[in-house]
Order: structure tokens, then C-alpha cells, then sequence
């Protein structure tokens, strides 16, 4: 072979070394954004905020998961005993959306109008197991109420997984999280938690109330405030208040938790990538399935 052939083969491998190098970059960065927002709070795990609870309530190693004796979850049928806070008033209010132009997965249906509807009181999202009810607010965060009405309305939410449920032995944390509308729920599917509305927009009443059992709460990339569409979690433990306040209330659920507790019990899908913070989301074994959403 002569040094002109040599030369080519080693500039031809360089290439489709680099471009490999490329692509590996690109599914890291995707990961990384799935890890906050298909990992939604865990982001705490690895920035400190949710260390707090595995040291405190477990002599295992700092870092190491809660064990399920040590939670919340010991008592799943405890009711909550937070309350939403009474909203100061304010003039009227106009919201406004964005447009979401980033590379993720997403089902765009439209965005809402400018002007919320604050006479909403309830949500009521059916499952394939019963029905969850939430209190909602629109005095307290009427962006985001009027958001999760207008995808409601639209049949946004209709037959979607609940991509996400984690225990406190697996990650510290004990929640579900829905709306993400491209999920498979599998345990395996490293773009899960990853899906938007197709929209954004800015945080409301974020922190206003502890994460404790039964809060209902919109998720975000934790690195980009102001980055709300349609993925929501229920947090089903008062250890949550560990986590930061950063997230934005959506409501507090008054009935339907038992449904959530009886699935874990089930047990969940560990998907390891979630762990560590590299993508995907550890599922229910049980699937969890939205039927409908409506708020009146």
C-alpha cells in the first residue's frame, strides 16, 4: 500500500473517530437534560439537597439511598398535612408562553391563552386505577393552572404513562411523575422523561410550601428556571421537604394517594441510568396510565 493510501486510511479513521466523539457528546447532553427533567428532583441527589435525607434517617454510607423502614413510605396511607398557602391578591393577571425549540420529544398541540381562568378549584386525573384528585389554585399560580387546563381540554394528557415512580430505597425520594407525552414507561427507554408540551414558561409559587406528601408540583431542568411545560409530580413523602424549593406548586392532592401507594408496593423498574444521573427513569412495574385530565 503506498503512503498516499496510508495516509488516507489514517485521515478516513480520524473522521469516524471524531464523529463518534460527536454523537457521543450529543447523547451526553441529551442525557443530562433528561436527568432533570425525567429525573425531575433527584438532581438533588447529586447536588447535596436530597443527601440530607439518607444520612439523616439511615446510618448508610452519605449517598446511599434510605432504606423503606426509615421513610415516609413505612405509613403510605398517612394523610398529608400540608395546605396550600393562602395566595396574596394581585391585579389581573396575563400570561405568558413559549415556544419550546429544544431537541427533545414532544407533542405540540397549540399553546394556551393569555388569560387564565380563575374560577378552577379542582383536577381531576383519571387513571387506570381510579381517580386522583387535586386541589388547584388559580389565585396562587394561575399560569400554571391555566397551562395544565388548556392540555387537559386538548386531550394532551389522554392515554399517557406515568413515566417515573421512585421509593426512598432506591433513590432517596418517594414520587411519581407524569406528563411527559412521548414515555414508554418501560424502565428502558433513555429518552423517557424527557417530553414537553411543545411550550414553556416561568416559574410560580415555587418553594411557596414544603415538597411533603400529597404536594403536587410542576418538574424542570433544575439548571433552567422558568423552563415549566406539561411533566408534573405528586410527592408521596414528607421527606421530601428536603427537597430545594425551586419547583413550582401546582396543587395539593386530596384524594386518590392510595392508588399511588398500592402500585409501589408492586415494586419499580430500577433503571440504573436515572441512579446516576445519565437518562431514562425507573418506572412502575404496574403501569400507572392517565385516562383523562379535567379541571373544573
Amino acid at each position: 500500500m503506498s503512503g498516499d493510501d496510508d495516509d488516507r486510511q489514517s485521515e478516513l479513521a480520524r473522521q469516524h473517530k471524531e464523529r463518534q466523539r460527536q454523537r457521543a457528546a450529543e447523547q451526553s447532553s441529551k442525557a443530562r437534560r433528561n436527568t432533570f427533567i425525567g429525573a425531575g428532583v433527584a438532581v438533588a441527589v447529586v447536588a447535596g439537597g436530597i443527601f440530607a435525607v439518607t444520612t439523616l434517617v439511615n446510618n448508610n454510607a452519605p449517598g446511599t439511598p434510605a432504606a423503606a423502614e426509615s421513610s415516609a413510605s413505612a405509613s403510605p396511607t398517612e394523610e398529608p398535612i400540608t395546605a396550600l398557602p393562602t395566595p396574596t391578591k394581585t391585579g389581573p393577571v396575563t400570561c405568558q408562553y413559549k415556544r419550546d425549540t429544544s431537541d427533545v420529544p414532544m407533542k405540540y398541540v397549540g399553546m394556551p391563552g393569555k388569560k387564565p381562568n380563575l374560577k378552577l378549584s379542582k383536577m381531576t386525573v383519571t387513571t387506570n386505577h381510579g381517580d386522583i384528585v387535586i386541589e388547584v389554585d388559580p389565585q396562587l399560580t394561575p399560569c400554571s393552572v391555566n397551562s395544565m387546563a388548556f392540555l387537559a381540554k386538548k386531550g394532551f394528557y389522554d392515554n399517557t404513562k406515568c413515566h417515573r415512580l421512585v421509593t426512598p430505597e432506591v433513590s432517596g425520594l418517594y414520587l411519581l411523575q407524569c406528563g411527559d407525552p412521548k414515555a414508554k414507561a418501560d424502565g428502558e427507554n433513555p429518552t423517557d422523561g424527557q417530553g414537553t408540551a411543545g411550550y414553556t414558561f416561568l416559574d410560580e409559587a415555587a418553594g411557596a410550601i414544603p415538597y411533603g406528601r400529597g404536594v403536587v408540583f410542576l418538574t424542570q431542568p433544575a439548571d433552567a428556571a422558568g423552563q415549566n411545560s406539561s411533566q408534573f409530580a405528586i410527592s408521596l413523602s414528607d421527606e421530601n421537604t428536603q427537597i430545594d424549593p425551586v419547583y413550582s406548586v401546582l396543587g395539593m392532592v386530596t384524594s386518590g394517594l392510595e392508588i399511588i401507594d398500592k402500585v409501589a408496593k408492586d415494586g419499580v423498574i430500577v433503571n440504573d441510568d436515572d441512579i446516576t444521573g445519565d437518562g431514562g427513569s425507573t418506572a412502575p412495574k404496574t403501569p400507572i396510565i392517565i385516562k383523562k385530565v379535567k379541571l373544573s
